[in-house]
């Protein structure tokens, strides 16, 4: 599946694992494992139903119109949030969201 980034600071943090925005996650190794892990997965899904069978990334469909997320990481309340396209065959990732479950 083709993935691409609306946040280009995002997309430095899963390429390259730097980032300005995403400053607080360049130390991490465990979290930037996940989200390479996260990222993968998601370019080699054929279609986003397809992302419910790895059951680890707790795919879901949001309320807001068009928006779906994964978990990056179990333990954890960052999420992926994403818009599908095309049947989903392409995911174009918007943010990383930390706030999710109310923490804000």
């Amino acid at each position: 599946m083709n993935v691409t980034f609306e946040d280009t600071e995002l997309e430095q943090l899963v390429l390259k694992h730097k980032s300005r925005k995403y400053k607080k996650y360049e130390r991490d190794s465990k979290f930037l494992t996940a989200l390479d892990r996260v990222y993968d997965d998601m370019r080699d899904v054929a279609k986003t139903s397809d992302l419910r069978l790895l059951s680890y990334m707790h795919y879901e469909r949001l309320k807001k119109v068009g928006m779906s997320s994964v978990r990056v990481m179990n333990g954890r309340v960052e999420r992926l949030l994403f818009r599908e396209y095309n049947d989903g065959i392409e995911i174009s990732i918007i943010e990383m969201d930390d706030t999710h479950y109310g923490r804000r």
